[in-house]
């Protein structure tokens, strides 16, 4: 099956057992000078509260906020657990005051942020699951205890069916992976979204593999269709 650029994913792997997660109406862009595709939750939390300002392959990067908002605050719960923006911008002014971090540019909207982190060297930040994104690169999340060991290995992009295509028909498809301890895809579980593009979606991650593990895994995956360069 063909790689295409016209779709993009955010992956967040839960130890155990599954729960809805609001990362699945998030997702984290980065400008396509990243080398990785898959990084961990703990390093956007890292990189996002400034105690590192580089990814575990040493790549540098520069977090960029949204303003006040949904997904501001999405963001903020899922990834930061950093309560109030409030709280958040008082931890950046102490950062500041004591020289060991700057403020961090914010946005005003998901375009913004879209539109900055293209043309930005190193940017990385986050817009709602359903924004269409170009010149980017979408970024997959791993969430667990062992996600530095539980990696997305093997990928096969959806199909974006040309009907739809042609019709600007989109959207974001919601799913439940089952994988096994060898690191194959059980199982796989509409959550919501179209039924066609959803059927795209199972099709490409049944053939997804990852890391071996000691335990079974559940995976919640939100892969967004839409018209990309």
């Amino acid at each position: 099956m063909k790689n295409h650029k016209l779709l993009s994913l955010v992956a967040v792997v839960v130890i155990f057992a599954p729960f809805r997660v609001i990362a699945a109406d998030v997702k984290v862009i980065a400008n396509g000078s990243l080398k990785a595709d898959i990084i961990s939750a703990d390093e956007v939390k890292s990189v996002f509260l400034e105690k590192s300002n580089s990814l575990r392959d040493g790549t540098h990067v520069e977090p960029v906020l949204e303003k006040d908002g949904p997904v501001h605050e999405a963001f903020l719960h899922e990834y930061l657990a950093a309560g109030t923006d409030d709280d958040l911008q008082s931890y950046y002014r102490a950062l500041v005051f004591s020289g060991r971090g700057s403020m961090p540019k914010q946005l005003g909207s998901d375009a913004e942020v879209v539109a900055y982190v293209a043309r930005t060297k190193g940017a990385i930040g986050y817009v709602s699951a359903d924004t269409i994104v170009e010149d980017v690169k979408t970024l997959t999340i791993i969430r667990g205890g062992n996600d530095a060991q539980r990696r997305l290995i093997t990928r096969v992009e959806p199909e974006y069916p040309d009907t739809l295509k042609r019709l600007n028909i989109g959207g974001t498809v919601r799913l439940q992976l089952t994988i096994a301890p060898g690191g194959n895809v059980e199982a796989v579980e509409v959550l919501g979204g179209n039924p066609i593009l959803g059927e795209s979606a199972v099709a490409a991650v049944k053939q997804w593999v990852y890391s071996s593990s000691h335990s079974r895994t559940i995976a919640e995956l939100s892969i967004p269709f839409g018209s990309h360069h």
